[in-house]
């Protein structure tokens, strides 16, 4: 009799986990568009071919700051330091996903030299990585750069 009631007892336990688990909420798995408009992202580093080349970027550029919006909107800040005195702190700009994700397509250059697309090497809650070919000195290499924030 004893051993009917602790079975009984466990199983009514084990039944109440099993119902308490299956009510819990799942977590939505964030999609690229809420990842890149979570916050603003600052420049972390450039490299080519693995070597830093942060260096060889304008000051100007490397404190600038980027945020997207999820309507496809944007806004470029020129940080304490303009390359031009007489540029705007901050200009919208557009800028949409490409190739299933794989790519972005911004209406702006971010960097002399480059262009407006990029290939997304990576984008987490902290970290954007993209990558593009960028005229360094008079050659044109795949530079990856990272944004954190």
């Amino acid at each position: 009799m004893k051993n009917t009631t602790i079975l009984k007892i466990a199983l009514s336990f084990i039944l109440f986990a099993a119902v308490s688990q299956s009510c819990k909420k799942e977590s939505k798995q964030k999609t690229k568009t809420d990842l890149i408009t979570q916050a603003i992202w600052k420049f972390s580093t450039a490299t080519a071919n693995g070597v830093d080349v942060s260096l060889l970027l304008q000051s100007c550029q490397k404190d600038n700051t980027l945020s997207f919006q999820a309507n496809g909107n944007g806004t470029i800040d020129e940080g304490a330091t303009k390359c031009n005195p007489g540029d705007p702190q901050s200009a919208p700009f557009t800028w949409s996903f490409q190739n299933n994700e794989t790519s972005i397509h911004a209406s702006t250059v971010w960097f002399t030299g480059g262009s407006g697309d990029f290939t997304l090497v990576s984008l987490s809650e902290t970290q954007l990585v993209v990558s593009q070919n960028i005229t360094i000195g008079g050659n044109s290499q795949n530079v990856v750069v990272t944004f954190t924030h």
